[in-house]
């Protein structure tokens, strides 16, 4: 067993921080977080936490690289202050979308994010609906990749619809399939051609939406032109009604108009990443908090019993 729980909250989501220490029945522990003049950014832990079980809280989502550098901080500020063991909880792990080489003398950009945070002095990561599972393989130390599906899932349960279950493009079909598999409802795909980066053109659909209320599943909303273009195309196939579920509200750029504009009736979200003012601006959004999840997997992992029971 290591020393005592402790959890340490960056700036980029303090109230899913308070909100799981109010779940574990603890307070964050004194952060000082500032920056000099020309930027640089200053972290003091404000407690002794020699030989306690650190879990240090940020999503690095925008402004990403401000994030990740704070948690890079906080990592090294821990590790250099003897913690027994320090976890970064990253609901949202940003650049894991540049999992791979796609045009030659491109970085390969989540690799080296992982080795960043493993050489600051993280030990272990929980995070939520990586962008591709294989980035674990990323990573020298244990990674527990929670799924968002029993928290969304929550907010389809009460209906009595016919649910169709929609993948934006091939490359969600397993997330989907698992949705389908929970409500016990049919699947479908949208064929989509992708032309340039965060621009994407629906093509058609691949399955039965006709009379069906389809809900599309993805792991993020950035600038919701997959999201957007797939509800038309939906909805002009005969579909009775079309929702969105996401986990990362990223939420660049137009996404909020677009989703407000768009075919969608709700779009469901979590809090991997804070809504700020986003809300006021999309009427459509619904979010539920991951608080709890990530609690339970803090707990289980402080007190070394099986992390497995929450992807049930």
């Amino acid at each position: 067993m290591h020393g005592e729980l402790k959890i340490i909250s960056g700036s980029s989501s303090p109230k899913l921080a308070e909100a799981i220490c109010e779940h574990l029945g603890t307070k964050a522990s004194p952060v000082l977080r500032e920056r000099f003049s020309d930027g640089e950014i200053r972290i003091e832990i404000g407690e002794n936490v020699r030989g306690d079980d650190v879990f240090v809280v940020q999503p690095t989502c925008s402004p990403v690289n401000f994030h990740l550098m704070e948690l890079c901080l906080m990592l090294d500020a821990l590790k250099r202050a003897s913690a027994s063991r320090v976890t970064a909880v990253v609901p949202y792990f940003g650049y894991a979308r540049q999992d791979r080489k796609v045009v030659p003398r491109a970085p390969i950009s989540a690799k080296l994010v992982a080795d960043l945070l493993s050489t600051a002095g993280m030990q272990r990561l929980v995070t939520i609906d990586l962008h591709a599972g294989q980035i674990q393989g990323f990573f020298n130390c244990p990674v527990d990749n929670l799924f968002a599906a029993p928290v969304l899932i929550e907010q389809l349960r009460d209906r009595e619809d016919d649910f169709v279950i929609i993948s934006p493009d091939a490359g969600g079909v397993e997330r989907a399939r698992a949705y389908a598999k929970r409500l016990g409802a049919t699947l479908a795909i949208v064929d989509k051609r992708r032309d340039a980066p965060n621009q994407a053109k629906a093509m058609h659909i691949i399955g039965d939406v006709k009379g069906k209320v389809a809900v599309v599943i993805d792991d993020m909303i950035d600038t919701a032109g997959t999201m957007c273009a797939a509800a038309n195309v939906i909805m002009e196939n005969g579909a009775k009604d079309v929702m969105a579920c996401a986990t990362h509200p990223v939420l660049s750029g137009p996404a909020c108009q677009r989703l407000e504009e768009s075919a969608f009736s709700e779009v469901v979200v979590t809090d991997t990443i804070p809504l700020g003012d986003k809300q006021d601006q999309c009427s459509k959004l619904k979010v539920r908090s991951v608080a709890s999840l990530l609690a339970k997997a803090i707990n289980n992992v402080h007190t070394e019993s099986s992390v497995s029971v929450l992807f049930v």
